[in-house]
C-alpha cells in the first residue's frame, strides 16, 4: 500500500509568522494537532499542540508575541506519496514522531500521514508496532 492511500489529502501550511493564537484557533476549528510551517514555497517546520505548550507557554513568555518561528519543529521531516507505507512507519518509528507531511513528485505537500490514518490502513502489527514506537516514555 502507499502512502497516498492512507493520508489526509488537501493540508495547507501558514507562514512562520502566524501568531500563536491563530495557530491555536486553526487547531481547534479544524480539529488537528500539527501544522506545517512553509516560507518560499518551501516547508521550513511543524508547530504542534505539544509545541504551543512546552514551547510558548511553559516558558512564561508573553503568548501575543510568539509567531510559529518561534516554536516550530525543524527540519520538517516528510515522506513520499508514492512511497510505501511500510516505510513511511519506520521514519515516525525512528524520529518517534506522530505525524508526517507528505510531497509529491513535483515537492509539493499533498496531505498529512498520522497516526490514526495507520491505524485504519495498515496491517494490525504494523500499527501497533508504530505505536508503541512514537507513544514510548522518553528518557
Amino acid at each position: 500500500m502507499q502512502v497516498r492511500e492512507a493520508m489526509h489529502a488537501g493540508v495547507t501550511w501558514v507562514g512562520p509568522e502566524t501568531s500563536l493564537s491563530e495557530l491555536a484557533r486553526k487547531m481547534r476549528d479544524e480539529d488537528i494537532g500539527a501544522i506545517p510551517i512553509g516560507e518560499n514555497d518551501r516547508l521550513i517546520g511543524m508547530v504542534t499542540d505539544r509545541d504551543i505548550a512546552l514551547r510558548g507557554l511553559a516558558d512564561g513568555r508573553s503568548i501575543e508575541s510568539l509567531t510559529a518561528r518561534d516554536v516550530m519543529t525543524g527540519p520538517i521531516v516528510y515522506c513520499r506519496a508514492d512511497e510505501d507505507i511500510g516505510d513511511a512507519i519506520r521514519i515516525m518509528e525512528d524520529r518517534a514522531i506522530r505525524r508526517l507531511p507528505v510531497i509529491d513528485e513535483n515537492k509539493r505537500m499533498v496531505g498529512m500521514l498520522a497516526l490514526g490514518d495507520i491505524g485504519d490502513f495498515a496491517p494490525r502489527d504494523m500499527s501497533a508496532e508504530v505505536m508503541q514506537a512514537v507513544s514510548a516514555h522518553h528518557a
